[in-house]
C-alpha cells in the first residue's frame, strides 16, 4: 500500500507535515471496522486464521477476566488451535481470518475462550467499555512452517545511542528521559516521543541494509521490509530446507548485525521463539500509523496515517 511517488518527499519537510499522537478509542474502532478489512487479502501467506500459533491484543486499560481472583489484563494471547496432552491439534479456535477480525475488534465478546473463568469478561455486564485494540501482534512460532525469522530494528534504540554520543561526559549516568532530553530528542517532532523523526528514516533505511545482507549473504529469495510504526521489521522468509534457521544459527546472525555490519538490531526479537510480532495493516494507537510491508527506503511515514484519523 506504499505510494512510491509519495515515498520521494522522505526527510522533507517532516517536522511541519507529521504530528504524531494516540488513536481516540473511536478512532481504533473504525480503523478496524472500516479499513483493516480492505488489506486483509494483502497479508503474507503465512499469516492465516491457524497459521502462527497465537494471536496477541494490547490494551490502553486493563480489562477483567471472568474469574474475580484473576488480575484485570491488558495484554493477551490466544491460540489458534487446541491441542490434545501430547500437543497435535485437535480443533482450531479460528475458522477463517473473518474470525481473527472480529477477535480483534471485539476481543472480550470475541475471546476464543469462550466462556471459560480465564476469557475476558463480557462487557455488557460490567461499566467498564469494551476494550480496543491498543496493538495487535501474531506468534512468530508457527504451526505450518519454520519459526519464523524476524530482524527487529527501532527507532527508540537508534536515538538512546545518539543522544549517549551527543552527551558523552555522564550519559552512563542518566536515565533514557534525562539522556533524551540533555540531547534534545525529546523536544524534536515528534515532540515527547523517545526519538525523533530522523531515528525512525535510520531505521527504515537500516531496515533495506538488512534485506540487502539476507540477499547478499545468505541468497535469499524471499524477504519483506515492515514499517512497525516506530521502525522497522526485517524478514527473511526462505522456507528451502538449507534456511531453517536454528537458534544457533540465529545467534550467529544476531553477531553478524550487530558486529560486522553495526546494525543495532533487538537480539532477543531474532533469537526467541516465544515473541509476537505486530500484525502487518493492523494500527499502532500509540502513533496512529499502519503497520505495513514497505518497498523502498524512501518511505513517507506520512502516507501511513488511516483514512479515518480526525486531523
Amino acid at each position: 500500500m506504499a505510494d512510491p511517488e509519495r515515498e520521494e518527499s522522505h526527510g522533507v519537510g517532516r517536522e511541519e507535515d507529521v504530528k504524531w499522537r494516540q488513536a481516540t478509542r473511536e478512532e481504533i474502532y473504525a480503523y478496524y471496522a472500516e479499513e483493516f478489512p480492505r488489506y486483509v487479502d494483502d497479508l503474507p501467506d503465512f499469516i492465516s486464521a491457524t497459521g502462527p500459533k497465537q494471536y496477541a491484543v494490547a490494551f490502553r486499560e486493563s480489562h477483567p477476566v471472568r474469574n474475580d481472583e484473576v488480575p484485570d489484563k491488558d495484554f493477551i494471547r490466544r491460540d489458534t488451535w487446541q491441542t490434545d496432552p501430547s500437543g497435535d491439534r485437535t480443533t482450531a479456535e479460528f475458522s477463517s481470518f473473518e474470525d481473527v477480525v472480529e477477535f480483534v475488534r471485539h476481543p472480550a465478546r470475541n475471546d476464543p475462550l469462550g466462556r471459560s473463568e480465564f476469557a475476558l469478561a463480557d462487557p455488557e455486564v460490567l461499566e467498564q467499555p469494551d476494550p480496543r485494540p491498543d496493538a495487535v501482534y501474531y506468534a512468530l512460532d508457527h504451526w505450518e512452517r519454520p519459526w519464523v525469522l524476524l530482524v527487529d530494528i527501532d527507532a527508540k534504540k537508534i536515538a538512546r545511542e545518539r543522544a549517549t554520543d551527543a552527551v558523552s561526559d555522564d550519559a552512563d549516568d542518566r536515565d533514557d528521559d534525562t539522556l533524551l532530553d540533555a540531547a534534545g530528542i525529546l523536544d524534536a517532532e515528534p515532540a515527547g516521543y523517545p526519538y525523533a523523526f530522523e531515528d525512525v528514516d535510520q531505521a527504515i533505511e537500516y531496515g533495506f541494509e538488512v534485506r540487502d545482507i539476507f540477499q547478499d549473504d545468505f541468497d535469499a529469495e524471499e524477504t519483506m521490509v515492515v514499517y512497525s510504526g516506530q521502525g522497522v521489521h526485517v524478514y527473511l522468509l526462505d522456507t528451502d530446507p538449507a534456511h531453517r534457521y536454528d537458534e544457533q544459527s540465529r545467534e550467529v546472525l544476531n553477531d553478524l548485525l550487530l558486529e560486522t555490519y553495526d546494525i543495532p538490531i533487538d537480539p532477543v526479537v531474532t533469537a526467541d521463539r516465544r515473541r509476537v510480532a505486530r500484525l502487518p495493516y493492523s494500527l499502532h494507537a500509540d502513533v496512529c500509523s499502519i503497520v505495513q510491508p514497505i518497498e523502498s527506503p524512501g518511505f513517507d511515514v506520512q502516507s501511513a496515517t488511516p483514512e479515518v484519523i480526525d486531523e
